[in-house]
């Protein structure tokens, strides 16, 4: 009799872990996982995502991909390519309905589509949504208008083994800062540009701590260059949304040369953004 007891016993053991296995593998096998999207990313272009609801947060895989809500609204993602022929990463967005929305990012010349719309049919109104957004040519004359105008404004420079790189001109009309930036060099060889880059950070790391970086996506980028041939300087406008920071922030503007080792950065302050000139002013 005891000996059929501790049968018994084993027997209900035995049933208990199997039917813990297959409860586990059953549990596994319902999980489903969520495909990403594909999209490909210009240097010299801007992709722009709508989604039906508010964008809550963007994580990017690699600093290779700029990304910013576009002005004025709240479910316009608008990304492009830091730099050039970048490895293939990824980016994550989560909208207000609760939504992961992840996708995988290439680097394409001519991405095959610019404006992708996850709006439903019967809300897919995407002219509407997008109309708050700038006039191309509008940003165009402007950023001509600022690269033509004699205005002076306190240089800010940085130079290094014979290319200096300046901020010489901060213009401001309807809510767009227009700046203007000098590229000089002085040697002879060419400065090939890999990377532009405008961003805010903390002024000051603490040890031991990450600092938070907020990208500022250019509107447009006018009279742009890839080269800067030796013996010669170059201007260009960059525009973007209007903007000031907060004392212990800083404005940061990087240029990167390609397979080489000319890196400059401009470091702007918030008293030096509020004295952007109103432009068209004589």
């Amino acid at each position: 009799m005891k000996k059929i007891s501790e049968v018994v016993v084993i027997g209900i053991f035995l049933l208990i872990i199997t039917y813990k296995d297959y409860a586990q593998t059953n549990k596994l096998s319902k999980l489903q996982g969520i495909e990403p999207y594909h999209v490909e990313v210009a240097f010299s272009k801007t992709t722009n995502i709508v989604f039906p609801y508010p964008i809550i947060s963007v994580d990017r895989g690699s600093k290779d991909v700029l990304a910013q809500k576009a002005k004025g609204v709240e479910n316009v993602l608008q990304i492009k390519a830091a730099k050039k022929d970048f490895a293939q990463t990824n980016l994550t967005v989560m909208t207000a309905d609760g939504r992961l929305n992840s996708f995988l990012v290439d680097y394409s010349e001519q991405p095959s589509i610019l404006n992708i719309c996850f709006m439903q049919e019967e809300n897919k109104d995407v002219t509407t949504i997008l109309s708050q957004g700038l006039n191309e040519s509008e940003l165009e004359k402007n950023a001509n208008n600022a690269i033509e105008s004699t205005k002076k404004f306190g240089c800010v420079t940085d130079k290094k083994f014979g290319i200096r790189f300046s901020l010489d001109g901060l213009f401001i009309k309807d809510d767009v800062m227009y700046i203007r930036f000098n590229i000089k060099n002085d040697t002879y060889i060419n400065y090939d540009i890999d990377q532009f880059r405008c961003y805010i950070r903390d002024a000051r790391k603490a040890k031991r701590t990450a600092a938070q970086e907020i990208e500022k996506t250019p509107l447009l980028v006018y009279n742009k260059t890839d080269k800067v041939k030796a013996k010669q300087s170059h201007t260009f406008i960059c525009a973007v949304s209007k903007f000031t920071i907060p004392d212990k922030k800083i404005f940061i503007i990087q240029l990167m040369e390609k397979n080489g080792g000319r890196r400059l950065e401009l470091h702007i302050r918030n008293r030096k953004i509020i004295q952007a000139i109103p432009l068209g002013i004589k």
